[in-house]
């Protein structure tokens, strides 16, 4: 059964929120308007004219912040924009209802076909990583190269530590947790947060947690923030458990578009083991394994993270015989 007829959660109301996001120094939000749906892209102007295009896609839980650390490291390399998926960030939730990795990906290609951006360098962390992988299988036109941060593919065995992440896709389960930790201060929220996500979150500065928490803030004042979470977490159970050309390896097999694979050691909810089999079902892939980090690589060592993504660009480009991009 789809993420969308679960007879379990209730819709959602189709509200954009009332209190926007934090846009940082340099960055810009736009909504652009698509069927179904009216999207927050945030973009970060390119350091020259003339380079070429990337679309970065979060995770569960995650909003287009999650890529300003990146967007502002690879502003010489690409000109890249990043999405707040339906239900997160600053946009509302999907008209559709549709909270499937299926469903996100085709809001990922209307936004590509409607803009003319691609073909892109896409990225995905996470959940964005199932997403951008079936969208570079059903759509190859639309994908140059293809990067994934503890992509969320399908395990047999998952850690122990990513359970309680995915029992939030178990019906009740979601509003239970929110009723036992109603008394939970913002800080406290965003302390575990940060301890299921980061490597070290030790490395998290006082202001950038002070950032944190004022949106972990603004997201539970969201009336559909809880059953977005489920939903969604619904929609990563399901398409783990598709089989044949539906299923998320086989379509990782498919993946034309040069592939870079980047895992953390301290992942605690996407295991490092799986770089193994990822290596191998991706044709064209390059790996970069980090080993203080967890899962949210881009945000934790964006300045490691550019540098492999300099390098995937510059391998495809002496590959196909075109210019490399800036080393900016």
């Amino acid at each position: 059964m789809s993420s969308t007829e679960s007879p379990h959660l209730r819709a959602v109301p189709v509200v954009p929120p009332s209190r926007p996001s934090r846009v940082a120094d340099g960055e810009q939000l736009r909504t652009v308007t698509l069927p179904g749906v009216e999207l927050t892209v945030r973009s970060r102007p390119p350091a020259r004219t003339g380079l070429p295009p990337a679309l970065y896609v979060h995770g569960l839980g995650g909003s287009s912040q999650n890529w300003s650390a990146l967007m502002e490291a690879l502003a010489g390399t690409v000109d890249g924009e990043a999405l707040d998926l339906p239900g997160f960030g600053d946009t509302p939730p999907p008209q559709d209802d549709d909270y499937s990795i299926t469903g996100y990906a085709r809001v990922v290609i209307r936004h590509l076909d409607a803009s003319g951006r691609g073909p892109v360098h896409l990225v995905g962390n996470s959940m964005g990583g199932a997403i951008a992988t079936r969208v570079a299988a059903v759509r190859p036109d639309l994908v140059r190269t293809l990067t994934l941060v503890s992509p969320a593919l399908p395990e047999l065995r998952p850690q122990r530590t990513a359970l309680p992440t995915g029992l939030l896709a178990v019906p009740g389960i979601v509003s239970w947790f929110a009723k036992a930790t109603r008394d939970w201060s913002p800080e406290r929220r965003t302390r575990e947060l940060l301890a299921l996500t980061y490597g070290d979150p030790a490395r998290v500065t006082p202001e950038a947690f002070a950032l944190a928490v004022e949106e972990y803030e603004r997201r539970l004042e969201l009336p559909y923030f809880w059953d977005v979470m489920a939903r969604s977490a619904r929609g990563i159970v399901d398409a783990y458990t598709l089989g044949g050309q539906h299923s998320l390896w086989r379509q990782a097999e498919r993946v034309l578009a040069p592939t870079l694979l980047v895992y953390g050691m301290r992942d605690q909810l996407v295991s490092y083991r799986m770089a193994r089999r990822a290596s191998a079902a991706f044709r064209d892939s390059r790996l970069l394994t980090l080993l203080e980090s967890g899962h949210i690589a881009m945000m934790e060592d964006p300045g490691a993270v550019a540098r492999a993504f300099r390098e995937l660009l510059a391998d495809t480009a002496t590959t196909t015989g075109r210019s490399a991009p800036p080393r900016g």
